[in-house]
């Protein structure tokens, strides 16, 4: 599998898993484009055999110091392997790299192996939004993780010694939160909308914010 940054030339391919991955919750295509060309967003996306597998958005303004994970999804048959485990932490790394000290997610109440996921890599549970998720009036619970903490746990590991399971997508809701697919038999895991969630998230309703990851079937 390959990472890199995705733009707008995914856009096709992106969308084609977004509604895979998110059914009747699905971004549209212009929500997943402006997402795709904002300066204050970065995305990554994982190909195999050239074809796009999955795909991360992270939401990080320019001299902010928080960020929000916008969405994850992951194609359902590369579940399991750590794909969306290596998704994961490449956003949590481009995070660390732009200086940010705190990342939001907002995480489906029932989607205990998404919990999971974002447990194992230091996020904590900060707070919940009621009847958050309106397919079936879900809480949502609201994590952050410290990023410098993050990034020295990381450079104090073997690569023997981690545990790659993945947990499905995430993502917040239409660009406004992050999300991650965790519906039992769908295709991702899927984290969110879009358009900047996470920060607010955690500290309150960052302007933009969105809603965050779900994580069940990306690990």
């Amino acid at each position: 599998m390959r990472l890199r940054t995705g733009d707008l030339d995914d856009l096709e391919a992106i969308m084609a898993l977004e509604r895979a991955s998110f059914a009747g919750d699905a971004w549209s295509e212009t929500a997943m484009r402006a997402e795709l060309a904002s300066p204050h967003n970065h995305y990554v996306v994982a190909e195999q055999a050239g074809r796009l597998i999955g795909y991360a958005g992270l939401r990080a303004p320019s001299g902010a110091t928080d960020a929000d994970v916008q969405t994850i999804a992951l194609d359902k048959t590369f579940r399991g392997r750590g794909s969306g485990r290596m998704l994961f932490r490449a956003l949590l790394q481009e995070a660390a790299e732009r200086g940010v000290r705190e990342v939001f997610l907002d995480v489906r109440a029932d989607n205990p192996a998404a919990q999971r996921l974002y447990a194992s890599e230091g996020f904590i549970d900060i707070g919940r939004r009621p009847n958050y998720y309106p397919d079936g009036n879900v809480d949502a619970i609201v994590m952050r993780l410290d990023v410098p903490g993050w990034a020295a746990s990381r450079a104090s590991l073997s690569p023997m010694s981690e545990n790659l399971a993945d947990v499905g997508e995430s993502r917040q809701n239409p660009p406004t939160s992050a999300r991650i697919s965790d519906k039992p038999g769908s295709a991702g895991a899927g984290a969110g909308a879009g358009a900047g969630a996470g920060a607010g998230a955690g500290a309150g309703a960052a302007a933009g914010a969105g809603t965050a990851a779900e994580a069940g079937a990306c690990t």
